[in-house]
């Protein structure tokens, strides 16, 4: 069958990778994709917003399957918008439903989602411009530091933890008075802070049914030690270390299930990814936040350690038979690192030309932020391309990674040296 992919990170050039080892693949196509997607599958220049320029690339191409990479097209419906049109209603979409999108495109929802199924996270209360003062109030209640979130979709920039009430009281107005974050923060979390490691969980459903895909950890600073501003992500490890068998059983009994439950309980018909951001507090999970899709560069390790067939286990979603699909991950460690434009996550250049990717044999290289331009691959964003290994252990998969990183070269190129410091 034919299968669009929609996005242009290092997370979909990881599913295309991965969707193409499958025998049931005719033709692979990415919209937009980039340099590294281009190798894999036919890219074809659409906006991912243009909900019928997608309709219209589907039915040229006889797509039988969509799989939706970024969150935005989901909080935005693309998949109702398949439901609803009488030629595109029986292609499957691997994605949720508006409603279901609304787990990571609202924190309020999300919030009250888990308040309602018992599902452990930090207390919170949520606030708007007309309860502002309320909701200084309630910080004077909390303990520093403070966690403010954006109630909507702030491309990653709408969460502040701050140690100062001052400062938190200050940002709160800011957010909602001065529309901080657009109409992202027209309604603001404000949040209990949760003393624990990170790490996230990845759940593969089709409304009745689920998989747990491997645990990760990811790196958002963007200086070594975990230092310096927020980014995108700077690599990731698989599996987590401290996630034991016994910790990922409470993570299953605790958060998984009465998720599942909770979605069907609610007639939220959920067909895809739900990635379950998690703090383990002294062994018991605590979850963060939900996202409607695969994190990245998360994607980059947990797709590289999964030896089923992608395509059958994204039938079964379509089918809600995911529990008769075989579902098999190597053991090894997968780590990888991401290449960064000199400046990011400021101000930065592109079109730098990348070269010595034909000498990387030991690793595989996930383009993000690259385009093909005259036979040459060049930069494209801030994060360029992630690079992964496996290993029997975690300074083995890193070792191989900085091996084949050092073959790779673009102006100003910037990486963290220090990925999975703190879990060897």
């Amino acid at each position: 069958m034919n299968i669009l992919i929609l996005g242009s990170g290092g997370r979909e050039h990881a599913f295309a990778k991965k969707l193409a080892e499958s025998n049931k693949v005719t033709q692979l196509f990415v919209a937009p994709g980039n340099a590294g997607t281009a190798t894999v599958a036919t890219n074809i220049p659409v906006d991912l917003a243009d909900f019928n320029a997608v309709k219209e690339m589907v039915l040229k191409n006889d797509i039988k399957m969509v799989v939706v990479g970024p969150e935005a097209p989901l909080v935005d419906g693309v998949h109702d918008f398949f439901l609803a049109d009488s030629i595109l209603k029986n292609i499957p979409v691997i994605g949720p439903q508006k409603q279901g999108a609304l787990l990571e495109g609202s924190k309020d929802f999300s919030k009250q989602f888990m308040e309602k199924h018992n599902i452990p996270t930090a207390k919170y209360q949520s606030f708007t411009s007309k309860t502002l003062s309320q909701g200084k109030a309630f910080l004077e209640t909390l303990e520093p530091p403070y966690v403010l979130k954006a109630d909507g979709l702030a491309a990653g920039k709408g969460v502040l933890i701050l140690n100062s009430l001052a400062e938190a009281k200050s940002e709160l107005e800011d957010m909602l008075s001065n529309q901080k974050f657009g109409s992202a923060s027209s309604t603001v979390v404000i949040e209990e802070f949760l003393h624990g490691i990170e790490l996230s969980v990845f759940v593969l459903t089709d409304g009745k049914n689920y998989k747990i895909l491997p645990s990760a950890k990811d790196y958002k600073r963007i200086g070594e030690g975990d230092k310096g501003l927020n980014t995108g992500g700077m690599g990731a490890i698989s599996p987590v270390p401290f996630a034991t068998e016994a910790f990922l059983q409470k993570v299953e009994e605790r958060v998984v299930k009465p998720t599942i439950e909770g979605l069907q309980e609610d007639k939220i018909d959920y067909r895809g990814f739900i990635f379950v951001g998690l703090m383990n507090v002294n062994g018991n999970p605590y979850v963060i936040e939900y996202n409607v899709r695969m994190g990245d560069p998360e994607t980059e390790v947990v797709l590289h350690r999964i030896q089923s067939d992608l395509v059958d286990l994204f039938q079964g979603v379509a089918t809600q038979t995911l529990n008769e699909k075989s579902f098999q991950v190597t053991n090894q460690t997968a780590a990888t690192v991401m290449l960064v434009s000199g400046g990011y996550p400021e101000a930065y250049e592109k079109n730098k030309v990348i070269t010595g990717l034909d000498q990387v044999t030991a690793s595989t290289v996930y383009h993000a932020g690259t385009k093909l331009e005259n036979g040459e691959v060049l930069t494209n964003g801030g994060r360029v391309m992630a690079i992964t290994s496996l290993g029997n252990t975690i300074p083995e998969a890193l070792e191989k990674t900085y091996q084949s990183i050092d073959k790779i070269n673009f102006d100003k190129m910037n990486y963290r040296r220090d990925i999975g410091f703190d879990l060897v």
